[in-house]
């Protein structure tokens, strides 16, 4: 657990004050975050996730199938989840749920998947893997369904503006499935199905970019933090607890129900356990749309990560041990 806390979680809230106090000092601002944020979403981040996963064999991603599909399910129906509660509890308004769903309903798999799980479970295919299936969940479904619900809600204004004309539902499908985030690693898992054999010798082109992702997103997402007003309610209380505790708790159980993998189970519930998505409060900035409330929870669910963490790799042994299959 030490091990896990210094070389895991440590660094990142090291780095995370790094980001924060350069942007409070004036060195950096909430445009440069945007802009490293675009080299981690564009470059970085793709490139790590394509050369991870095409080393990985067949074998790996059939033996990988449930692991995907719990993903997928799990994830959405807590984004989902999280949309309906800010909607018709809370009253915030679809859009205002929109982004809430896009923040707490995620975890920030492309920002922090690598600089978490490497430190804990090794430099492997198979958490490459990880970081990618949930990636290619947030990424490629979540954030083209958040997009989606947060057009419908603005439709009205939209339709005015066009002269009565409705946005073009399809269009953030569409757009979120051309950026390299989601399509990297969707092709390196066709290479692997068809069997095309990667040139180790091109590795080493990719690395060197696919080295900065964890670094320079968590640099970001401090720079992010001291670039709006921190405020603290429920609504953003609400947001960390449910990121935080309900969606590993909901991964967990169902991972356990359906007998995953042991360490997959480990691995995903700890990319549930994830703070809330970043992306999200790029978009919430671009939208100009719940921004204090969003941040606020995210600022709130990284220092309750320091203990949430380790709480959840505790909790999986524990269940991995009482429900043995």
């Amino acid at each position: 657990m030490e091990h896990i806390i210094l070389y895991a979680i440590v660094p990142i809230f090291v780095v995370m004050l790094a980001g924060y106090i350069a942007g409070k000092a004036g060195v950096f601002n909430g445009d440069n975050a945007k802009t490293l944020n675009k080299v981690v979403l564009d470059f970085a981040l793709p490139a790590a996730l394509f050369i991870s996963i095409v080393t990985a064999t067949r074998e790996d991603l059939v033996k990988d199938i449930k692991l995907t599909m719990i993903s997928l399910v799990v994830i959405m129906l807590c984004f989902m989840l999280v949309y309906w509660i800010y909607k018709y509890f809370f009253k915030t308004g679809g859009g205002s749920a929109a982004i809430m769903a896009l923040i707490c309903g995620s975890p920030t798999i492309g920002f922090l998947g690598f600089a978490v799980l490497e430190p804990i479970f090794g430099t492997s295919p198979s958490v490459a893997l990880v970081v990618a299936i949930v990636g290619i969940v947030v990424n490629a479904v979540g954030i083209p369904v958040g997009l989606s619900l947060l057009n419908s809600a603005d439709a009205s204004a939209t339709a005015a503006k066009n002269g009565g004309k409705k946005p073009n539902p399809w269009k953030p499908v569409i757009h979120a499935l051309i950026q390299p985030v989601a399509w990297a690693p969707i092709l390196a898992v066709v290479f692997v199905l068809v069997g095309i054999k990667w040139p180790v010798d091109l590795s080493p082109s990719f690395d060197l970019i696919a080295k900065a992702n964890a670094s320079v997103a968590v640099f970001a997402a401090g720079i992010t933090l001291s670039a709006v007003k921190i405020t603290i309610n429920w609504q953003g209380v609400f947001g960390a607890i449910f990121k935080l505790i309900i969606m590993p708790l909901a991964l967990l159980v169902v991972g356990i129900l359906f007998k995953m993998d042991p360490m997959n189970l480990k691995m995903l519930v700890v990319a549930g356990a994830l703070p809330p998505a970043f992306s999200g409060i790029i978009i919430a900035s671009q939208y100009n749309q719940y921004v204090a409330t969003g941040t606020s929870s995210l600022a709130l669910s990284v220092v309750l990560f320091l203990g949430t963490c380790p709480l959840f790799i505790w909790l999986t042994d524990v269940a991995l041990k009482m429900f043995p299959y």
